[in-house]
């Protein structure tokens, strides 16, 4: 055996001069050579690389399992709302069977506020609940706590003890001659004498008990949705709903079931919505109500209550649950200045955070622990910007990064301990848009914003400068962006288009081109599968995909509305306004028959007896007269250039009156099936005399508001602007002075609202103007009336009592501007003005009127 080599021999086996000549020869008892440090470095980094990716793999494989149960838990989620959505549905079809055979139920949350007279029971409930009077300040009382403290609670005692108030009809107490018979009542100190039908002259009291209605109201549907002027607010619920709002209401509809639920919290115009993540929880903001609109002292005098009528005046947030539609968090009152502009939950922590933009001068944005107490908690407050803001997001990856955007700029915001830091965006040599109009995000968390110049732009996570652009994206300004799952993304534009583009912002060449009749893409948001669903400019909510053509899910009016003129046969009913459009409505399918342009604004409307012709009034003084089925149009009439306030066919169907803006009323005899209208005469206004002339007593002063035909045809009885109540021979033409005459005649309906069968449904301290429509049912002794302040009221009819008890309810968020009920009392139709919402309601017998 020879011995080990000397080292140097080693060496210079390896390193001399003839370089590398092999490994030396291993004999029994050699040690083995030594390891380099390269070679240990090699090995080290090897085994370092297999463990990272054995520990990515796993990691992944945790991902991946997670992922999965988070989908089962949602699936989970969503069928047990689904679950409890129907059994509700359930319970309340089986509820209103029984009080109304021809019922559908439609799950809402109750808002009825019932108005007692001043009896004890009204005073002992009135120290515990709160009043409030529109068109005055709020009472002070307020509801009391209960002990437990909670929100839900405090809701469920609102909305099962209907709300009692003693009011006091007319600025100045109506006085009351019992030999005459004549009650003299006030509206802003002009007095309205009201003659007592002959049968009640003796036993009239003005102030004695009123009966309560013999019905109530159940929202069933809401034609109609926000997009002119809102961004996202569409989306598709894991309960197979969408969710949108128009006026204030949320409505939650299920397209496949036909079914629409109502969140009634709010009182104002609903201007914003966001979704949890986990899809079930919601968050609404609303406008400022009618009184705190133009209130400077917003945050010198807050409410102490957060659930108090004066506090649903001011503007807010409200976090409720989809599920069971009950308020669980108000936020903002007394923090939030006009309006809540949009709002976002935070992503990346599970959605523990909100954050609110509002529509004061600086657009302060707000973070809130929107689950602390029943009123959140705010985090900090800052100013956003001097300019519009039109969007608000939380980064889904990092918890402390918010975009915002608008007018002039695009802004990211760091949260860090209590305080924002604010970076702008930096368009560097590109072309600055006047409006960046939308942001999303990608899932590895880089903004995608377009804006008013039609381009997309990318920001890096964690930057402030412009990554990559897409020019030309659209024509005209891109209202929304969609990331979806597989990270494709999908966009809006101002011109009607909806394109496709891959993760990497090259176009797949799916375009969608939306109808112009339908307006532009305001949002697109995810369907069920492949399906997409799309709000519009022209408020309509489509569904498809790039395969199947968009249809129209829901369909609304787009500016100010007034005509209502329910069909005399069938459960249709037919609305017009502004818009230039008019629309037939079916209320069993709740869908529209049939549209037409009619290619001027609309004031008014009327179906003709037999239902076969409708008469459609305009701004302009020109009333068309149309067929009801085919939309033909037979013949149009011009009367006077102002607006036809007020169209009504007589009883007998052989008379039109048409009740205009100018004073007039003009009476036109009807021939040939209601094709052919000749005019009788017109009831003159009022026309001015030389001094020594006695003054005039013909015709009105001011505008025709209101007007009823007698029973029998022979007789009208109007309304005007100056709370004026004439009477008129119809077949003449001629004013009827002696109004005692009138005291014991038959009206066919009962829409004037100043006479003595509508005595009760004038609060105190009103304007003449503040109501501004009132039907009675068809079959039964009930009286609707709508107002300036976004309520229906119902009363017992007659309401000649000064104090009437009523029933009053929410959900519009202008002027009520037309209520009526269809042919066989089974529902309510009531139109909105300014907020173009079309409301349906079930009309069911009170069994629960007696006094509490």
């Amino acid at each position: 055996m020879s011995e080990e080599p000397p080292q140097g021999a080693n060496n210079r086996m390896f390193n001399g001069p003839g370089g590398y000549r092999g490994a030396p020869k291993m004999v029994l008892g050699a040690s083995p050579p030594p390891v380099t440090i390269t070679k240990v470095f090699d090995a080290w980094n090897e085994m370092i690389e297999n463990e990272n990716q054995s520990l990515r793999d796993r990691v992944a494989d945790l991902e991946k399992k997670v992922h999965e149960q988070t989908d089962e838990i949602m699936c989970l989620r969503s069928t047990l709302a689904d679950v409890l959505r129907r059994i509700s549905t359930i319970e309340g079809a089986r509820a209103l069977a029984n009080n109304h055979a021809g019922g559908r139920a439609t799950p809402t949350k109750d808002t009825v506020r019932l108005r007692h007279n001043n009896s004890d029971s009204a005073r002992d409930v009135s120290k515990r609940a709160s009043s409030y009077l529109p068109g005055r300040s709020p009472s002070n009382t307020q509801i009391r706590r209960p002990n437990s403290g909670s929100l839900h609670n405090l809701n469920h005692l609102r909305s099962s003890n209907s709300q009692l108030n003693l009011s006091r009809h007319g600025a100045k107490e109506a006085q009351y001659n019992a030999e005459e018979g004549i009650i003299k009542m006030y509206l802003r100190g002009r007095p309205i004498n009201l003659y007592v039908p002959t049968p009640m002259r003796e036993t009239y009291v003005p102030n004695g008990p009123s009966s309560s209605p013999p019905a109530k109201l159940k929202l069933e549907w809401v034609y109609g949705y926000r997009g002119r002027d809102c961004r996202n607010n569409v989306y598709q619920l894991p309960t197979g709903e969408i969710v949108y709002f128009v006026a204030a209401v949320v409505v939650l509809y299920n397209v496949e079931d036909q079914m629409q639920r109502h969140y009634l919290g709010h009182t104002d115009d609903i201007k914003c919505l966001a979704v949890h993540p986990n899809k079930l929880l919601i968050a609404t903001g609303q406008t400022a109500g009618h009184d705190r609109r133009d209130a400077r002292s917003w945050r010198l005098n807050p409410p102490s209550d957060p659930l108090s009528p004066e506090a649903e005046e001011w503007p807010h947030i409200r976090v409720w649950d989809s599920v069971s539609l009950n308020t669980l968090h108000v936020i903002g009152i007394s923090d939030i200045e006009r309006s809540v502009a949009c709002l976002a939950f935070s992503k990346a922590d599970g959605g523990s955070l909100l954050v609110a933009v509002d529509e004061a001068p600086d657009h302060n944005m707000s973070v809130w622990d929107w689950s602390r107490g029943e009123r959140g908690y705010k985090l900090l407050e800052t100013k956003c910007s001097a300019d519009q803001v039109l969007a608000v997001d939380f980064s889904p990856v990092d918890r402390s990064t918010i975009i915002t955007c608008g007018k002039n700029h695009i802004s990211f915001w760091n949260y860090e301990s209590g305080m924002l830091a604010k970076r702008m965006g930096i368009f560097e040599n590109r072309e600055r848009p006047k409006y960046v109009t939308s942001i999303s995000f990608t899932d590895a968390g880089n903004v995608i914003s377009g804006d008013s110049n039609g381009n997309l732009l990318i920001w890096q996570r964690g930057g402030n400068t412009v990554y990559k652009m897409v020019r030309g994206a659209h024509d005209g300004p891109v209202f929304s962006i969609l990331v979806q799952k597989d990270g494709g993304i999908i966009t809006g534009g101002k011109d009607g288009r909806i394109v496709e583009w891959d993760r990497d912002l090259e176009r797949t060449g799916n375009v969608i081109e939306i109808p112009e009749q339908y307006g532009s893409p305001r949002v697109v948001t995810s369907g069920r599968g492949s399906q997409l669903v799309v709000g519009t400019t022209r408020n309509c909510v489509l569904g498809g995909t790039f395969t199947f053509p968009l249809r129209p899910v829901m369909q609304g009016h787009t500016e100010e509305l007034w005509a209502l003129a329910p069909h005399p046969g069938h459960h249709q009913f037919l609305t017009a306004g502004y818009d230039r459009t008019c629309y037939l409505w079916d209320t069993m399918a709740h869908t529209i028959v049939w549209s037409k342009d009619i290619g001027e604004h609309a004031q008014s409307a009327a179906f003709s007896n037999n239902g076969e012709i409708v008469i459609i009034g305009t701004t302009s003084g020109r009333w068309f007269v149309m067929d009801s089925e085919t939309r033909e149009m037979y013949s149009q009439h011009q009367d006077g250039n102002e607006p036809i306030q007020v169209l009504k066919f007589s009883p007998n169907g052989q008379y039109l009156a048409v009740g205009s803006r100018d004073n007039n009323i003009y009476i036109y005899q009807v021939s040939e099936d209601c094709r052919k209208y000749t005019r009788v005469g017109r009831c003159q206004a009022k026309v001015r005399r030389a001094r020594y002339q006695s003054a005039s007593s013909v015709g009105h002063s001011s505008f025709v508001t209101h007007l009823d035909w007698s029973a029998d045809s022979q007789f009208l009885q109007t309304n005007s602007g100056d709370y004026e109540l004439l009477f008129w021979n119809a077949g003449l033409c001629r004013q009827i002075a002696q109004t005692s005459q009138m005291r014991d005649v038959e009206w066919a309906t009962q829409s004037c609202t100043l006479t003595f069968a509508t005595l009760g449904i004038w609060p105190e301290g009103t304007d003449g103007t503040d109501i501004n429509t009132c039907a009675k049912a068809n079959q039964m002794d009930l009286l609707a009336t709508g107002d300036d302040f976004g309520k229906i009221k119902l009363f017992a009819s007659p309401a000649c009592q000064q104090r009437a008890r009523c029933l009053e309810y929410g959900g519009h968020s202008s002027h009520v501007t037309a209520v009526g009920f269809l042919q066989d009392d089974s529902r309510m139709i009531s139109t909105g003005g300014r907020d173009t919402a079309v409301m349906q309601w079930v009309v069911s017998s009170n069994s629960s009127s007696s006094h509490r």
